[in-house]
């Protein structure tokens, strides 16, 4: 298997005998993956748009671990099942009806890739010197594709690599923003105001929610004995604190108003100092948004091939299509990138909001369905049949899934729409908690009448 340079599986199950690697990788990988510039500018936003310093970190810690339960769950369903995430969606769904949610999923990935790419792209330009953003954005999908084509172990491997340059580059600038700013001054600078603390929870929230939907991606060669609690664990924390540990030393730069706002890389940049710490920095942030954009085109080519076979009722698909469908995917992402630049900080606010209202009513469906009605008890070979037990469409949660997203709407605070029920809150957005509490309690009783689980997992022969 080590010998093997591209991986082999895609959205097939992942047999016992090439399970390989222990809980810690899930630490590294999605603490690199975290610590990154998307997630400090996620922080920022907290307080670009009313928060104190204080209350603004406060809100996003709360946030981060709520989500962070919700997507750590998620994980969990990796080991056991040994099958990409949204494939499970369809013991939910079914084997058409999943397909819903998938288009979603394929949007939200070209997203994050896309917006991600933006601040990537400026990094590389500041290491090659260059003024061209088209350059720098190239390049970096470009290195995208190599690792997210090699597949699973080399993400991970990156994800190590962005750990560790994830750690000693904000340590830095952590260092630096202490002694050159007066960070106690920027706490209790405005009084607590509870319409922008929740904003401050949803964004936290909102941007470990979205993970959801790939998670188990990258836990399923986890051995299938790998304990739940350990991987849960394991997951969470290094999605937590990296994410905590960037949204932080967003919301102290954004507060300092020392130029974040206008040009984020080229903040970092200066905020290193001399121009050759400057340049390693430039690379941090390069390698951290390497890390988390294998993470979305891995992900979106698994989502894009997930959704062709609901069709083709393919249970396998060879690493060459795999490795097409992810260059097709990058050069759409970097499309995006190229041309939607402007605007940056504003537009992802509302990006991140938008994919709350869309996914916490899948997350709610499929954890319920996992944890509460089937008892992690699957028919794997069933998920790869619309005649079989899960069948072609699943009317209960597709109906659950749309009613959760309908009834988001009155708590909604968007650049282009806000609630009435928002209004009456004062704008705070709590949607993403409507999303999750109120499908999950139309799915249950609904789900506890139709579904038809299996007495025990069922694995292919």
């Amino acid at each position: 298997m080590d010998r093997v340079v591209v991986e082999q599986r895609s959205i097939d199950v992942v047999p016992e005998g090439e399970r390989h690697g222990t809980a810690l990788s899930q630490f590294t990988l999605w603490f690199g993956a975290n610590m990154q510039v998307t997630a400090v500018v996620d922080g920022a936003l907290a307080v670009v748009f009313g928060a104190d310093a204080l209350w603004a970190i406060v809100g996003l810690l709360l946030g981060n671990v709520l989500g962070g339960i919700v997507m750590a769950l998620h994980s969990v369903q990796g080991p056991r099942l040994g099958l990409p995430q949204m494939i499970s969606s369809r013991a939910q769904f079914g084997v058409y009806g999943a397909v819903v949610p998938l288009v979603l999923v394929v949007v939200m990935y070209l997203g994050f890739a896309a917006t991600g790419t933006v601040l990537a792209g400026q990094a590389v330009n500041k290491v090659l010197q260059v003024d061209t953003a088209a350059i720098g954005i190239i390049i970096f999908g470009a290195l995208t594709a190599i690792v997210a084509t090699l597949g699973y172990r080399w993400i991970h491997r990156l994800g190590r690599i962005a750990t560790l340059f994830g750690i000693l580059g904000f340590t830095y600038l952590g260092i630096r923003l202490l002694t050159t700013e007066d960070v106690g001054a920027l706490f209790g600078a405005k009084p607590f105001d509870w319409v922008t603390f929740l904003l401050a929870i949803s964004l936290g929230a909102g941007w470990q929610l979205t993970f959801g939907p790939y998670v188990a991606d990258y836990s399923r060669y986890l051995p299938r004995d790998t304990p739940e609690r350990t991987t849960f664990l394991a997951t969470f924390a290094g999605s937590v604190i990296g994410s905590q540990w960037s949204m932080t030393l967003g919301a102290l730069v954004a507060a300092s108003g020392a130029g974040f706002l206008s040009n984020q890389v080229g903040y970092l940049g200066s905020l290193a100092g001399p121009s050759g710490i400057a340049v390693l920095i430039y690379l941090v942030i390069v390698v951290g948004k390497l890390a988390v954009n294998c993470l979305n085109a891995y992900g979106g080519s698994m989502t894009l091939l997930t959704t062709v076979s609901a069709f083709t009722r393919a249970a396998k698909i060879g690493p060459v299509a795999r490795s097409a469908y992810t260059i097709v995917f990058l050069a759409v992402s970097v499309l995006i990138a190229i041309f939607a630049s402007a605007n940056f900080l504003d537009n992802f606010k509302n990006f991140v909001l938008v994919l709350l209202m869309v996914f916490t009513p899948w997350s709610a469906i499929n954890l319920t369905d996992y944890y509460l009605i089937s008892r992690e008890r699957v028919d794997i070979p069933a998920l790869y049949d619309p005649l079989a037990r899960y069948g072609a469409w699943n009317v209960p949660a597709l109906t659950s899934y749309f009613a959760g997203i309908v009834l988001q709407i009155p708590f909604l605070a968007q650049k282009l729409y806000t609630g009435p029920i928002t209004d009456a809150l004062g704008g705070a957005d709590i949607s993403w908690l409507v999303g999750l509490f109120v499908t999950a309690a139309i799915y249950y009783p609904w789900a506890r009448r139709t579904a038809n689980p299996p007495a025990q997992m069922v694995y292919p022969s």
